[in-house]
C-alpha cells in the first residue's frame, strides 16, 4: 500500500475458519502482518478458558459447572500478529494452553453454549475495535461470531495431510494416533448444538492438501486484497 493511502482504505473484517492442521494459525498472522491488520486466535482463547477450567479443578464432565464460571476468569488477546498474546486473570498463558490436557478438554469446554456467548462478545469486541481491520481465526467466525465479515474463507485439507502437519507440530507425535484424534475432534466440534464447525454459505473454500504454506498466504492475500479493491 502507498504511503497516505491508509486513511482511505477502510478496515476489512476477514474471517478464515476451518479445523485444525489446516495452516489457519500461520495463514492468518501471516496475512495481518503483510496486511498491516490486526490478528486474533479465537482458538487461544477457548484454550485458555480450559487452561483456567482444568487449573481451578472445575469438573468437565459437567456443562452445568463450567457454565457456572465461564464468566469469572478475565481473558485478554494481544491482536499484533507478530506476537499475538494472551493472558488469564494477568497470567501469560500462551504456553499452558498447548498441552495435551487442553487440548483433549477444549472441546467439551467450547460445546458449552455459556462459555461460547462469553467468548464470543470478547471476539467481536475485539473487531469491533480494529482500526485498520482484522483477520479472526476460527471454527464458527464467518457463520456465528462475524457473519456480517467483509470476507470469509475457509481453509480444508486431507486427514492424512493435516495430522503429517499436526505432528510435525507436536514434537514426536505417532501419525496415526495425530490423525485419529483430528477426526474425533472434527466430529465433536461438527456435531455440537451450539456453534458448530461449518462452512458458511458465502465463504471462498480453500483445499490447502497440495499447497505450500507461502501459496495459501499468496492465495488468502490476493482474496483480501480483491476485496479492499471492491472488486
Amino acid at each position: 500500500m502507498e504511503n497516505g493511502a491508509a486513511p482511505t482504505a477502510k478496515p476489512v473484517i476477514v474471517a478464515i475458519d476451518g479445523p485444525s492442521g489446516t495452516g489457519k494459525s500461520s495463514t492468518s498472522k501471516a496475512v495481518a502482518a503483510q496486511l498491516g491488520l490486526s490478528y486474533l486466535d479465537t482458538g487461544a482463547q477457548y484454550r485458555a478458558i480450559t487452561w483456567w477450567m482444568v487449573t481451578n479443578g472445575i469438573d468437565l464432565e459437567d456443562p452445568t459447572a463450567i457454565a457456572a464460571v465461564a464468566g469469572k476468569p478475565e481473558i485478554v488477546s494481544g491482536t499484533d500478529p507478530a506476537a499475538p498474546t494472551i493472558t488469564v486473570d494477568g497470567v501469560d498463558v500462551a504456553g499452558p494452553i498447548r498441552t495435551q490436557e487442553v487440548t483433549s478438554k477444549v472441546s467439551a469446554v467450547s460445546a458449552v453454549p455459556e462459555v461460547r456467548t462469553r467468548i464470543t462478545e470478547l471476539q467481536r469486541s475485539l473487531a469491533a475495535g480494529a482500526e485498520q481491520g482484522i483477520v479472526v481465526e476460527g471454527r464458527d467466525i464467518g457463520t456465528t461470531v462475524l457473519p456480517d465479515a467483509d470476507l470469509k474463507i475457509f481453509l480444508t485439507a486431507s486427514p492424512e495431510a493435516r495430522a503429517a502437519r499436526r505432528s510435525g507440530e507436536l514434537k514426536g507425535a505417532d501419525l496415526h494416533t495425530t490423525r485419529e484424534a483430528l477426526i474425533k475432534r472434527d466430529a465433536a466440534d461438527s456435531s455440537r448444538k451450539t456453534s458448530p464447525l461449518a462452512k458458511a454459505d458465502d465463504a471462498v473454500e480453500v483445499d490447502t492438501t497440495e499447497l505450500t504454506l507461502a501459496q495459501v498466504i499468496e492465495c488468502v492475500v490476493t482474496l483480501v486484497e480483491e476485496k479492499r479493491a471492491g472488486k
